[in-house]
């Protein structure tokens, strides 16, 4: 039987030589505290990619300074920005892999000392300071921001741009109903909770020819949230506008308590896939070669996006090769050991 694990898949002009993803994880490690590239993320995000995962994906990268989880995120907010982002997708393509970039803007979960920027003026908790409401006018910022944003991941060589919509970030926040309480376009209805990730994907557009994944949290564990019925909606928008996957994990919008299980968010992405007919990933507590190809086998996702995992074993695809019972090509300079 193939092994689909290490089977291709390709998106557009963007083919992955396996279905492993290395997921976005903060790093907080951006030191001068001004969004660059430090020595840290080169041999972070290289060591994976010369581990063979087939896509490697930045961690959450501010499209505005206020948009920062901390005052250390990557950013690329500024033309500056391009040459540490291009060492890296460097270093990442000569290792075979695909590279990747999540946009962002943290909204109210921002933790700056400055203002910080929301759909309504809702404290996420005791913790957080409350945001300011948005404008229209600088919801319209905030949309350039991420345009000019995927201007800049062409510049530096990204392969794929993937928009973060999930976790409570700020495009959650105006998904939610639990988090936007806005009376205009931006707000009320979900066909008005959607516009703002709409019209994100249309202005990267108009920079952004290659794949577009967008990441969602599919299930808010609270009755008064999105239900089940809201997600398969906005998937299908998504699926109109021509994205081309959707990454799929859940939580993050408001405080609740989880009780995580491995694969607890598979069935997330198994039913917008059947469902909507569209690419999935699959996130969350994965851990073994084998939980990754029933998933793949039983075709309830696409891609397998792999975080605390990647965290503990650099080498994480040739463990599972080995799970397996099939071969992964060694880089050449690690070939005696492999």
């Amino acid at each position: 039987m193939e092994r689909k694990l290490f089977s291709p898949i390709t998106f557009g002009h963007v083919t992955l030589k396996n279905r492993i993803v290395m997921a976005p994880m903060c790093m907080y490690s951006s030191e001068p505290e001004d969004g660059t590239v430090q020595p840290f993320h080169l041999t972070h995000y290289e060591s994976r990619a010369a581990g063979q995962v087939g896509l490697v994906m930045l961690e959450a990268t501010a499209v505005q300074p206020e948009g920062r989880i901390s005052t250390k995120d990557l950013g690329i907010w500024h033309n500056d920005h391009i040459e540490g982002l291009q060492q890296l997708t460097d270093r990442i393509h000569a290792h075979g892999a695909k590279s990747s970039i999540q946009l962002a803007h943290a909204g109210r979960k921002a933790a700056l000392p400055n203002d910080i920027f929301a759909p309504s003026a809702l404290a996420f908790d005791e913790n957080y300071q409350t945001p300011i409401t948005l404008s229209e006018t600088a919801i319209k910022e905030t949309i350039e921001a991420f345009q000019l944003a995927a201007k800049r991941a062409k510049q530096a060589g990204f392969d794929i741009i993937e928009i973060h919509a999930a976790h409570g970030y700020l495009i959650n926040q105006f998904l939610s109903p639990l988090t936007n309480k806005r009376d205009d376009q931006y707000g009320g209805n979900r066909e008005n909770r959607y516009r703002i990730l709409s019209e994100i994907i249309d202005a990267i557009k108009l920079e952004w020819t290659g794949p577009l994944f967008v990441r969602i949290s599919a299930d808010e564990y609270d009755q008064n949230g999105n239900t089940l019925d809201d997600f398969i909606y906005f998937s299908n928008e998504m699926k109109k506008q021509s994205i081309s996957l959707i990454d799929c994990s859940t939580g993050g919008v408001i405080p609740a308590t989880i009780k995580p299980y491995p694969g607890y968010q598979v069935p997330k992405a198994e039913v917008i896939k059947n469902q909507v007919a569209i690419p999935t990933g699959a996130v969350g507590l994965i851990t073994t070669g084998i939980q990754a190809e029933e998933i793949l086998q039983n075709e309830r996702a696409d891609l397998i996006f792999l975080a605390r995992a990647l965290l503990r074993n650099p080498y994480w695809a040739k463990t599972a090769a080995d799970e397996l019972n099939t071969t992964l090509e060694a880089p050449k300079q690690y070939s005696r050991g492999w």
